[in-house]
């Protein structure tokens, strides 16, 4: 009950100012451009979303039903929805702090943790609830697609936890099935949790995958079948999401590749040192091979750390191992809109808080470990509280990302949508024109400076 309260009150602290921030960019197309959400009930029709391309809703039918919830409560009244995401975002905690907290008295952790795994546990999942990197995977509804994920994610790993030590391992199991399942049904992501949970098998429980395999074969296989419903989801949408994501292009896969050394390296940054966050990055132009390895060794070297850890070192290996891993399907497919997302580290950054004080914890007692985490959490509530103004107006966000990301087309596009949306016309020009100097491909940007000169009464142009 007290480590509810206590996380429960941080992040509702935290949040405290997101109740009003409006639908923005792919908000928009989800709810408001979403017929699929206005029935309830049934609930056929509201589980069927739609497949056109661009729908972040496409293929997860219960991230769609989740905003039928809210489109019957509330309408196109925002309050409902942020509400639901915060009450999402909170249980995930909740459920980080249980999973850590159990793996705090493992076999492999107990001697070191265990008379401290209760507060360095909250003290981690509540940093992990507040941390400013979370605020787009919360603030902006649509990615409600994340966090509803991973707080399945999340379930089916403490819901395996649970069941290898109960009397009744029977229901655990089938509440881990029921979680992945669900976990299916709102993001591709929760193909990862089966391969997790083995790996946690093997490193906490078991010692070896061979034991893992004796001892819980059936969990294993029942959580990889849950795969053969998520082919069915994907294949619903084309296999590539609606055109989202790009394989048959060989050149693509390359260049995508290249400029996740510095999406790697800059998510880990911002774990550390949340600062500059940015909404929308934007295209990034792939760097060649010399430039994108020099770069990214230090992403090489974490990457061959772990492979080594997984072996000499198990838990840090998993944790490694975690935070790659879930981070690999959106780093390796080449995707068409965007190359660093924040909101993609929602589930990651556990595994970066869990190995940071955890090696801390190494040269330092666990009083004093737990009592930074602590702290911590509550500068990291203050400075997400600060970023979430950002997301007041869609001026606000759009000023500021334009701010840090100057060379941004579609940021550009958008802040100049915004202003003729506000009736500041002719400071719209000169956004649209910079964006097509950017990225001429874009219709859409093409269409708004025709609309923008002809409200100035220069129709020639237009």
């Amino acid at each position: 009950m007290l480590a509810a309260l206590v996380i429960g009150s941080a992040a509702v602290a935290a949040y405290s100012n997101t109740w009003h921030v409006p639908f923005t960019f792919d908000d928009v197309s989800s709810v408001f451009d979403n017929p699929t959400i206005k029935q309830l009930w049934p609930p056929g029709k509201a589980l069927s979303p739609p497949r056109d391309w661009g729908f972040t809703v496409s293929g997860r039918p219960l991230l769609n039903y989740s905003l039928a919830v809210n489109y019957a409560i509330s309408g196109y009244e925002v309050w409902s929805y942020h509400a639901l995401n915060l009450v999402i975002h909170i249980l995930s905690g909740l459920t980080l702090f249980g999973l850590l907290r159990r793996t705090f008295v493992s076999p492999p952790l107990a001697e070191r943790f265990g008379e401290r795994a209760w507060p360095l546990a909250l003290a981690l999942a509540a940093l992990w609830v507040v941390h400013p990197l979370q605020t787009e995977a919360v603030t902006y509804m649509i990615q409600r697609a994340e966090s509803l994920m991973g707080l399945f994610f999340l379930l089916t790993l403490y819901a395996f936890v649970r069941g290898v030590d109960s009397p009744h391992p029977r229901r655990w199991q089938v509440a881990a099935v029921a979680a992945c399942l669900l976990g299916v049904a709102t993001k591709e992501i929760i193909v990862l949790a089966p391969v997790l949970v083995v790996l946690y098998d093997r490193t906490f429980v078991s010692g070896s995958f061979g034991e893992a395999w004796r001892r819980h074969r059936s969990w294993h296989v029942a959580l990889f079948a849950t795969w053969v419903p998520l082919l069915g989801l994907l294949a619903s949408v084309g296999g590539d999401r609606g055109g989202t994501f790009h394989f048959a292009d060989g050149a693509m896969w390359i260049g995508h590749a290249l400029t996740q050394f510095e999406a790697v390296t800059r998510y880990v940054g911002l774990s550390f040192w949340p600062h500059p966050l940015v909404f929308d990055y934007g295209m990034i132009d792939p760097p060649g091979f010399g430039a994108a390895l020099g770069g990214g060794l230090p992403v090489l070297v974490l990457l061959a750390g772990t492979v080594v850890a997984l072996w000499r070192w198990p838990v840090a290996g998993f944790l490694g191992t975690w935070f790659f891993l879930i981070l690999a399907p959106t780093s390796l497919l080449p995707a068409t809109l965007q190359i660093i997302v924040e909101h993609r580290m929602y589930l990651p950054l556990a595994a970066v808080i869990a190995l940071a004080f955890g090696g801390a914890a190494r040269c330092c007692s666990l009083r004093t470990v737990t009592l930074a985490a602590a702290g911590l959490a509550v500068a990291a509530g203050f400075l997400t509280y600060q970023r979430n103004r950002v997301y007041a107006s869609g001026q606000a966000l759009w000023e500021d990302t334009v701010g840090k990301r100057p060379e941004n087309a579609r940021a550009l596009n958008n802040l100049g949508l915004t202003y003729y949306n506000l009736g500041r016309v002719p400071d719209s020009i000169p956004l649209y024109e910079k964006s097509l100097r950017l990225d001429p491909s874009v219709a859409n940007t093409h269409y708004n400076l025709g609309l923008a000169l002809m409200n100035s009464g220069r129709d020639a142009d237009a």
